[in-house]
């Protein structure tokens, strides 16, 4: 790919040689943690293709629907309705960055003991490098934790137009409301930028456009349970990340043929590892392109991921919005209670969260749970204790990880996964 996009990429203002040496770098990083995999799914070509060309054809893509008028929203968040930017013809890209890029540029700026995800956004920027970022044409924060919150007040600096969307931070009647409120405000800011009314027509197609994507995400977590387990929970993680970046109706197409070769592998009795394999869910903070370090670490010392409890994984795709509604205050109605079920380390109390992490390892047949947080990211940091309690009361046991996304500390998360693994062997 390097080489084939530079006008659009200078256009654009990136720096092309970093950005050209970036993805070459990341090509070699997804060859070894990726396509190095045995027994793949067929289905995975598409991923891999939509993954080779992210920085590439998706781009061309954007920028060919702004030619014709569409306007680009770029969200660092899933409590971002993206039903109203669809609906309101707009375009929702997420922007959330997995990679330590940037570093000494972002820290010119931000604290060094800054989470590596608002320091990895910060330096994509900084350094140049991000696309997606550069196509947007309104960026959408929101309030779930005070690094993000106060970060946001710099980008801002840095951008076009910063939009902020308060979260609330409880689950009272005075919290829908105010919920209910920043939904609304964001609807007329959409109509505002796009010059297109958001109708009950229009809603009601973008919520089914969005729920049918859920839909096949759904039906992918719930075929990766099966035993043997038919595919690898890094490629599970790669289509909930290409989720947030792909055409949504071209994706969800895609993932059901994936989900029918797997119905047809699982009918054979086929996977990807041995029935006896350890099955690990994966719990706590979002992982965004191209962090695969802790997957991988898991899936290389003799266990197999059957299920994520993320924003990338099931929190974002456990519930669809109503498709009943007649009318459009309805429609917004459904929204705002689907998005208040976001079961986020933002909210206190947050039992909702611990009883979910607790169901999806029974469901999923887990015979352990990681729970993984950031370091620095207090949220995550500080319910891992909680969520702890909750999974030794059921008898599942855990292990607990800070990391960021460096690779200084590879062989001592592999030395801590392997012993968790082989403690579950006893």
């Amino acid at each position: 790919m390097p080489g084939k996009y530079d006008e659009m990429w200078d256009r654009l203002g990136l720096d092309l040689s970093a950005h050209e040496g970036l993805l070459t770098v990341l090509g070699k990083f997804y060859g070894d943690i990726y396509l190095s995999q045995q027994n793949r799914l067929k289905g995975m070509e598409y991923l891999d293709f939509v993954l080779s060309e992210v920085h590439g054809l998706r781009i061309q893509e954007l920028q060919a629907a702004k030619k014709n008028g569409k306007k680009v929203v770029g969200t660092f968040c899933v409590f971002v309705p993206e039903e109203l930017i669809w609906a309101a013809e707009g375009i929702a890209v997420g922007l959330c960055a997995g990679a330590e890029i940037g570093r000494e540029e972002a820290e010119q700026v931000l604290p060094r003991n800054t989470c590596s995800l608002i320091k990895s956004f910060f330096g994509f920027k900084m350094a140049r490098l991000c696309p997606f970022i550069e196509s947007s044409d309104l960026i959408v924060g929101e309030t779930t934790c005070d690094g993000k919150k106060k970060a946001y007040e710099i980008f801002a600096d840095l951008v076009p137009e910063m939009y902020i969307m308060e979260i609330p931070q409880r689950k009272e009647k005075i919290d829908r409301d105010l919920w209910k409120s920043e939904i609304l405000r964001f609807k007329d800011k959409l109509e505002e930028i796009t010059g297109r009314a958001i109708s009950t027509k229009s809603l009601g197609k973008a919520i089914k456009m969005v729920n049918e994507r859920r839909r096949a995400l759904q039906r992918l977590n719930k075929l990766r349970r099966a035993n043997p387990v038919p595919i690898s929970g890094r490629d599970v993680l790669l289509i909930n990340q290409i989720s947030f970046y792909d055409d949504p109706v071209r994706f969800t197409e895609n993932i059901n043929k994936l989900c029918d070769e797997l119905e047809e592998r699982i009918s054979r009795g086929e996977g990807i590892v041995p029935q006896k394999t350890k099955r690990i869910v994966l719990s706590g903070c979002p992982m965004a392109v191209p962090n695969w370090k802790l997957p991988y670490v898991i899936e290389s010392s003799g266990a197999v991921i059957v299920g994520e409890e993320s924003c990338i994984g099931e929190r974002n795709t456990r519930d669809l919005v109503d498709e009943g509604s007649k009318d459009l205050p309805e429609m917004l109605d459904n929204m705002v209670d689907r998005y208040m079920n976001i079961d986020c380390a933002c909210f206190t109390p947050n039992k909702e969260r611990l009883e979910h992490i607790v169901s999806l390892a029974k469901d999923a047949k887990a015979d352990g749970v990681i729970h993984y947080a950031l370091q620095f990211c207090h949220p995550y940091t500080i319910e891992a204790y909680k969520v702890k309690k909750a999974l030794e009361k059921e008898n599942i046991p855990v292990l607990k990880i800070e990391t960021d996304y460096s690779m200084e500390d590879i062989e001592q998360l592999k030395t801590r996964v392997e012993a968790f693994v082989e403690m579950l062997s006893k």
